[in-house]
């Protein structure tokens, strides 16, 4: 196996790049149908501490313990979607607002520290982990070896998830109907389309996609319970939405970038090179705002969602 720096930060980009995958492509979907849930941080932190708790108590062999944390994960993320869409596309409330209570309700203040108080989840370690898998064998090829075909499930479920999305949004009839929801919803309801069905359908996907990238961390990246442990990139995921201008390959591109950036200091760190922690610690942030500020005519002409944060109803 390789050992190269550039094979280092090119496997940390697919590796940490994949919880940003599957919490922004759910947040895309969510967005193209005219939703914007800016509480997806808190959902990520939710699903990582109720995946990590069932996967503790889960009795069985580890393949069914770690399914059926993964699943508790998103199930827990898409029940606190389907709250934030009732507040938001059934009482048409503020979705800025409700979003951002969504994310401090879930977050560091709220319902995963929680969780992770009564569970006891600090300091202990899961009871099964998400390992990586020696796809096909080919796991010691060069260079490609490590970054294609030794990863963890879920890195490889980030890449059907792009891909299904991709195929979705662009070549089904269902796709263009989320798509017109989000651009002009009284037409869209005009030709028959059920604007507030397909607003809480992607809404709650979205919600369960957020739950399993935060299930990422503490079952396969960082296997522990840190309160707070994604440190705000449920924001960077939304951050992503933007920058790909709702393309679902874009986003993975974007990524994939976030997870070096993410992962950058660890590798230098590896190899002697010695800086403040602090630095790459805000540096994924500084690296977003730096580029929606570079790319921000590029967004305002990208056709995204016209109806973006608009609630509807057919009374108007």
């Amino acid at each position: 196996m390789s050992s190269s720096i550039e094979v280092s930060l090119a496997v940390s980009g697919v590796t940490y790049g994949a919880p940003l995958v599957l919490a922004g492509t759910g947040e895309l979907l969510s967005e193209r149908g005219g939703v914007m849930n800016l509480g997806v941080d808190g959902m990520m932190l939710v699903g990582a501490a109720s995946g990590f708790w069932v996967c503790r108590v889960l009795p069985g062999p580890s393949w069914l313990a770690l399914l059926g944390s993964v699943v508790a994960a998103g199930v827990v993320g898409a029940l606190m979607a389907a709250l934030f869409a009732v507040i938001c596309i059934s009482w048409r409330a503020n979705q800025i607002v409700a979003g951002l209570a969504m994310a401090i309700g879930g977050g560091v203040l709220g319902l995963s520290s929680y969780l992770g108080s009564i569970g006891n989840l600090g300091g202990s370690a899961p009871a099964h982990v998400l390992n990586q898998i020696d796809l096909f064998g080919l796991a010691n090829l060069p260079a490609v070896g490590p970054l294609l075909f030794h990863e963890n499930i879920l890195v490889y479920a980030s890449w059907a998830v792009t891909l299904g999305a991709a195929f979705y949004l662009y070549r089904t009839r269902w796709g263009l109907f989320l798509r017109a929801a989000g651009e002009d919803p009284a037409a869209a309801d005009a030709m028959g389309v059920n604007v507030v069905r397909y607003r809480y359908t992607h809404t709650i996907l979205g919600g369960f996609l957020a739950g399993v990238g935060g299930a990422t961390y503490t079952l396969a990246l960082i296997p522990s319970w840190t309160n707070g442990m994604t440190t705000g990139l449920g924001f960077i995921a939304i951050g992503l939405v933007i920058l790909a201008l709702w393309n679902p390959i874009l986003l993975f591109g974007g990524a994939f970038l976030f997870g070096v950036v993410i992962n950058l200091g660890y590798v230098l760190e590896t190899r002697g090179v010695t800086i403040p922690p602090e630095f790459f610690a805000a540096l994924p942030y500084v690296v977003a705002i730096a580029t929606l500020v570079l790319l921000r005519g590029g967004a305002r002409r990208s056709g995204g969602p016209q109806a973006l944060g608009r609630p509807y109803s057919r009374a108007g």
